[in-house]
């Protein structure tokens, strides 16, 4: 699937300005077409989870000039809520478990996933599969202690989007850059290709915040979780917001 640029700007939560000036500066893969960039869905998620949840030594792309921008410039989805609190139902949507067994990331992929799959729905073996064989391409760890394991395919039966936070029963290595055994995997489950981008963008966002990764290591309750979340969502696009 290609997008335009107003696409990524909205997946994103940024301004057209900030993703044309990316592109100027080479910080985001791009082709062109009739003299117009276009942009790949595999590869723009590829470098979100590069780039932005820690996989890269340069800085992030959500740099403080690119939130500016974000609060004086909302998109008109976010005037209008459509996307606003996106990343609050997903979680709502889901589950919150703690002390999930497994000695390797397979083990705890697979031991979580079938109190997910049941909530939801879904077969958890064919989930369960879908998951490891997106590991094998790229590892969905990040830095910081936290992961992000997603299928690469779509789940087009899946009625919702949904985001289930995992604290496992203790830190397992995961192939983190940094070193550093993963203490909290955000399960993203996804009904589309633009819902799944854009709330993988918005994890990466959140998860680089100090005040994030502090309350991740308390492993708050659902509630406690979002009603964190919930509050960051509404402060977006407003000054000020951190």
């Amino acid at each position: 699937m290609d997008l335009k640029i107003k696409d990524v700007a909205d997946l994103l939560n940024v301004s057209e300005t900030t993703i044309r000036r990316w592109l100027s500066e080479g910080k985001i893969p791009a082709y062109r077409l009739n003299h117009q960039y276009r942009f790949s869905l595999i590869e723009i998620e590829e470098w979100v989870m590069r780039h932005k949840l820690g996989h890269s030594q340069e800085p992030p792309a959500f740099s403080a000039n690119a939130r500016i921008e974000l609060q004086e410039k909302p998109s008109v989805s976010q005037k209008t809520g459509i996307k606003q609190f996106s990343l609050y139902r997903a979680i709502h949507k889901g589950l919150v478990l703690n002390h999930v067994p497994g000695s390797t990331k397979e083990e705890l992929i697979l031991n979580a996933i079938k109190p997910i799959a049941k909530e939801l729905g879904l077969d958890a073996e064919v989930i369960g599969d879908l998951l490891l064989d997106r590991e094998k391409l790229m590892s969905t760890s990040v830095n910081r202690g936290i992961a992000v394991p997603h299928p690469r395919e779509i789940l087009a039966n899946l009625k919702h989007d949904s985001i289930s936070v995992v604290f496992p029963a203790k830190p397992i290595a995961y192939g983190a850059l940094d070193g550093k055994p993963v203490h909290t995997l955000f399960f993203l489950l996804s009904s589309c290709e633009k819902n799944h981008l854009h709330l993988l963008a918005k994890l990466a966002h959140l998860t680089q915040l100090p005040k994030t990764q502090a309350l991740l290591e308390k492993h708050p309750t659902k509630n406690q979780l979002l009603e964190y979340v919930k509050e960051w969502e509404s402060g977006i696009s407003h000054p000020g917001h951190e």
